[in-house]
């Protein structure tokens, strides 16, 4: 297998490694993920308490992709992404405290170095592909950036029924260095076998260079926020409180459903250029129709929630059809949104701009996220699809007036 390897062209070799690398530490995020939210659930927090716990995890991934963006211009690509691995073994280590030492501020400090590692390693892969694909071959650049954004959402799947199973059978604590050993390994791995000077810019960067000056990335910056949050708000906490305490859903079928969702979500993010591509649309023209379907999806969904609200079965596997449809859609806009700052950012110190679109990721992820506890808890699921309701408006709106890149091909 490795002389196989060895065989393929260089900056296919590269992509590979990239993704390895991508994947490992998604894999490990999906499971943190679901372990917390799982655990202190049953420990009694209330869910504005556990979206506390993600409070710096989103906020120091804002401050991170703006940084990190300036950092992987002037050291390379390669040497972020080595030290977000290393970071994430530190977080996951500072889970393995006995339960009556993770205190809630150990564990927000944990979240923040696990949401600072988490955006340097994504920033890092995410800016890589541009490298290892030529201006000319825009359809290439759309189907790895697909592959590379849907094989890591299959996997942050994967990685939510893995922190179920492995807060089931290993314990909180056992589970944190199972996967901080894991991650150790992949560090050592991509250490050894990754281009040095990737991503580095040729240019000097200053740090003011960290803020956009590009209108289209600006806009396409804000559509993001906008879709991130309208997922997170009703997703990150919102939905498995909802299952758990609503539905009566045990912790194995909180876990085993989130999961496969979002490796469904991952599988059409994947294939996404294979449905798009059909249509003589541009991607611009292409994430504002889809835009709009999503919002009309999240809109219905608000609308049988204000009607229902009081009858919990029929709710329930209404919003497991509802959400099937959400995330269907969703995985199309999230492709085409991540195909598209790939294609606009400049190729010369491209994590600049990928950095500072990713900032606005996390900003979204921040704010969905804490408005996901504070409206659950005083108006329930339908407040949070409300919310996400006006948020997919604004994105919709916005993203038609990004300049499309060249057309695909």
């Amino acid at each position: 297998m490795l002389s196989r390897f060895q065989q393929l062209p260089a900056k296919v070799r590269q992509y590979l490694l990239v993704t390895l690398n991508y994947w490992a530490f998604t894999l490990t995020d999906g499971a943190l993920r679901m372990l917390v939210v799982l655990h202190f659930h049953a420990l009694g927090y209330d869910a504005l308490q556990i979206a506390m716990l993600f409070l710096f995890y989103e906020f120091f991934g804002v401050v991170t992709n703006l940084v990190g963006g300036w950092l992987g211009a002037r050291i390379g690509l390669n040497r972020t992404m080595q030290m977000g691995l290393l970071m994430q073994v530190v977080a996951l280590l500072m889970l393995t405290l006995p339960a009556d030492y993770l205190m809630i501020p150990w564990v927000m400090a944990a979240q923040a170095l696990s949401g600072i590692a988490k955006d340097l390693n994504k920033m890092s892969a995410k800016s890589s592909v541009k490298h290892l694909v030529s201006a000319q071959q825009q359809g290439q650049l759309y189907k790895w950036v697909a592959i590379l954004t849907g094989s890591k959402n299959t996997l942050k799947g994967v990685g939510f029924f893995l922190g179920a199973i492995l807060l089931s059978t290993l314990g909180f604590q056992y589970a944190m260095l199972a996967m901080a050993s894991f991650l150790l390994v992949m560090a050592v791995i991509s250490a050894i076998f990754l281009q040095q000077d990737m991503g580095k810019a040729k240019y000097k960067v200053k740090f003011k260079d960290i803020f956009s000056k590009s209108a289209a990335i600006n806009r396409l910056s804000l559509a993001r926020m906008c879709l991130f949050a309208a997922r997170d708000v009703w997703f990150v906490v919102a939905l498995p409180v909802y299952f758990a305490s609503q539905a009566g859903w045990n912790d194995w079928r909180v876990g085993a459903f989130m999961a496969s969702w979002v490796i469904g979500y991952g599988f059409i993010q994947g294939i996404a250029p294979m449905i798009t591509e059909r249509s003589d649309r541009n991607a611009v023209q292409s994430a504002t129709v889809w835009g709009w379907a999503l919002t009309l999806i999240t809109l219905l969904l608000w609308i049988i929630f204000q009607l229902y609200a009081s009858d919990h079965e029929p709710l329930t596997w209404i919003l497991v059809v509802g959400l099937m449809a959400f995330g269907f859609i969703f995985a199309i806009n999230s492709s085409l949104h991540s195909y598209l700052i790939v294609a606009l950012a400049k190729s010369d110190g491209v994590s600049l701009d990928v950095g500072f679109y990713y900032m606005a990721n996390a900003m979204g992820r921040l704010l969905g996220t804490v408005a996901s506890g504070y409206l659950y808890l005083n108006y329930g699921l339908q407040g949070c699809l409300f919310m996400a309701t006006g948020l997919l408006v604004i994105a919709s709106f916005t993203i038609k007036f990004v300049p499309a890149p060249k057309p695909i091909a």
